[in-house]
């Protein structure tokens, strides 16, 4: 799968796929055609049979400090009304590539070490799972650089850990470290060190693509309908969901397995 070195490496390890932030000497920054490349790389994953789970990791010592405030000057313009109608344009495409990871059917594990800042967040939201090493710093920053978080923080965060942490997170933009991200249950492991954190990573990865992809990829589509519809729609969605799946060869070998003893082998059919 072809992919810009020089901002993402891919890894196809079995039917785990590791997503590299590949600019470490500027932190991981995100440029513009960090979105557009991030976008097209989640759009494959959904289709790609071979890819069950993706975890995302970093080179260097960040995760990634967030936007590229330098490419960032690119966005501003005359404040006319064509630009500004522009600029709404600019900020849907740069949401879009956020979305993709969460609109991708395959689970995403985020493997957070140094900062996740800013655009971190937005990115990190948007992923299934995140698990961190205890030297990560996390910030909602926006407020702190005189913007408006717009591309996935806002939105997702509170539905992670709750109204309470997020609007002080949010309102004062300050770092918060990974075991209080830990407490709050925006990460779900807390690792000694980047050697544990992807140890911890590939094994819940393979832990997952072991997995009916069926199963989990509709799990993870169920959950977002509900969240993002309510109780009773997403009753009504999961029960289309399962009327249109059930029965299927990866349960008669689930079924199988049991009644031989041995671990079941899932095609995703």
């Amino acid at each position: 799968m072809g992919t810009q070195k020089e901002i993402f490496m891919v890894e196809k390890q079995g039917f785990v796929t590791w997503l590299t932030l590949n600019r470490p000497l500027e932190r991981n920054t995100m440029t513009l055609e960090f979105f557009d490349e991030l976008r097209d790389l989640f759009n494959a994953f959904d289709t790609d049979p071979e890819v069950r789970v993706v975890v995302i990791k970093a080179e260097g010592k960040s995760f990634t400090a967030g936007l590229d405030l330098v490419a960032a000057q690119s966005l501003m313009g005359d404040g006319s009304a064509s630009y500004r109608e522009e600029l709404r344009r600019k900020i849907k495409a740069l949401q879009e590539s956020m979305s993709a990871i969460e609109k991708c059917r395959k689970p995403v594990i985020a493997a957070i070490h140094g900062h996740c800042i800013g655009g971190g967040i937005d990115l990190t939201s948007a992923c299934d799972i995140r698990i961190a090493s205890k030297d990560a710093i996390f910030s909602i920053r926006e407020t702190r650089i005189g913007i408006i978080a717009d591309i996935g923080t806002l939105q997702r965060v509170p539905h992670i850990i709750g109204h309470g942490w997020f609007r002080e997170l949010a309102l004062t933009g300050r770092d918060f470290t990974a075991e209080e991200a830990l407490n709050m249950g925006y990460i779900t492991h807390l690792c000694e060190d980047r050697d544990t954190l992807y140890t911890e990573a590939r094994k819940l990865a393979e832990e997952i693509a072991n997995l009916a992809p069926l199963a989990v990829q509709g799990v993870k589509e169920v959950i977002n309908y509900s969240r993002d519809n309510g109780v009773y729609p997403g009753l009504e969605y999961v029960a289309q969901k399962n009327a249109a799946v059930v029965p299927n060869e990866d349960m008669i070998e689930a079924v199988s397995a049991f009644l031989e003893k041995r671990p079941p082998s899932f095609k995703g059919n």
